[in-house]
């Protein structure tokens, strides 16, 4: 990352308190959790506090939305992760237009999510880009204005997997990243309980080269909703380190650095030439830079329990107790109840839209003193944190 990094490592741990593990004295209720459920989720709960120490631990995060059971970053799978009970939303990953509205799609490749090849008005707009250094076909969020993303509907991204969510194709348009602030605010309002959200900066070094830069964009609508505070109740997460240094500057937010396989390297350190990988972020070297300028982690499960060759799971790693040695938090990513996406000795049949043990598999990842999970089915995730506290 070169001197960006350098900076980075030098700014926020002055003007903010790294956090660490002391969230664990968390508090905060859940939504609709039967007696036995709510009286074990009581246990989370501290003195209260403010900030990421108000809530649940070990969290759960409602992985955009309720993706498990309506098509993603949608208004409807947003409410949907509310009403079964999410400590946090991730709404939304965040992408921008051709004229500079940052909106809420997975990639800014939408040809998956949306029905856009059902409109023969945009047809000439399908084309291919390098993105990351992949060749990617379809349609880009980058190519339309915001009106023009505004007349599409969104479609389940997986529907061999989840071919009930089908039932919801076409219902919801694409959200913007102000409209979701707005949402909160309401669903504060309604719920009588401040609604967390945990937005993600896509590709940014690929849309800073087209002129599209996300953090500015990012920072400048969390100011207009004075939600750019150290306690505010919006988490910024990014796989690229470098956006999440920048946003350290412009921002006082919780902030999260996405960690992808061991192998691999963020697409910023790509363009800067640094060679290092992840698997030089997750040392105790590479955890002490991120804690100067983040308060946390979203390492794939992978590196909490590496999988053996046969997708069985081996033994945990140490990086829990390396993160939480820095006063990092965890919140690894994803849990999804369907066979495809459990480790091996948790599914139940070879059907790809089959439930597994999930409990089983959710109670394997807790046992880590991880802080946090994103999950597609937030009402599994509460049930088997109730489960896993009671023990």
């Amino acid at each position: 990352m070169g001197s960006d990094q350098a900076n980075g490592q030098t700014q926020g741990t002055g003007r903010r308190a790294l956090l660490g593990a002391a969230v664990l004295g968390a508090g905060g209720a859940v939504l609709g959790l039967p007696g036995a459920a709510r009286a074990a989720d009581d246990r989370t709960a501290g003195r209260g506090g403010r900030g990421l120490k108000g809530l649940p631990v070990p969290t759960v995060i409602g992985h955009r939305g309720a993706s498990g059971y309506r098509p993603e970053h949608t208004f409807g799978s947003y409410d949907l992760a509310l009403d079964l009970g999410a400590d946090v939303v991730e709404a939304g990953d965040l992408v921008p237009t051709k004229d500079g509205h940052l909106v809420c799609r997975h990639e800014p490749e939408i040809g998956g999510t949306t029905d856009v090849a059902s409109h023969p008005e945009f047809a000439g707009r399908r084309t291919t880009k390098v993105l990351d250094g992949v060749p990617t076909t379809g349609w880009f969020t980058e190519d339309f204005t915001l009106a023009e993303l505004k007349t599409l509907r969104a479609v389940e991204r997986i529907p061999a997997n989840r071919p009930h969510n089908t039932l919801y194709d076409g219902r919801w348009e694409i959200p913007t990243f102000e409209e979701v602030l707005k949402w909160q605010d309401e669903q504060t309002r309604k719920r009588g309980k401040q609604v967390w959200i945990y937005p993600e900066t896509k590709h940014p070094t690929y849309f800073r080269k087209l002129g599209l830069g996300l953090e500015e964009r990012v920072a400048k609508l969390l100011r207009k909703y004075g939600k750019d505070g150290r306690n505010s109740p919006v988490i910024l997460q990014s796989f690229e380190p470098t956006s999440i240094q920048r946003l350290n500057r412009l921002v006082d937010n919780p902030l999260v650095v996405l960690l992808s396989s061991a192998n691999s390297r963020p697409y910023d350190f790509v363009e800067a030439d640094d060679p290092r990988t992840v698997a030089d972020l997750i040392t105790p070297k590479g955890l002490r830079e991120i804690a100067g300028y983040a308060q946390g982690i979203g390492p794939t499960l992978d590196l909490v329990i590496p999988k053996k060759a046969d997708g069985t799971l081996a033994e945990p790693t140490t990086l829990v107790s390396d993160a939480h040695k820095v006063g990092l938090i965890l919140h690894p990513y994803t849990m999804r109840n369907e066979n495809p996406f459990l480790p091996a000795e948790y599914r139940k049949g070879s059907a790809a839209d089959a439930y597994g043990d999930v409990f089983g598999a959710f109670k394997t990842y807790f046992a880590t003193g991880i802080d946090g999970v994103f999950t597609d089915n937030a009402d599994t995730g509460l049930l088997a944190r109730a489960e896993f506290l009671d023990r």
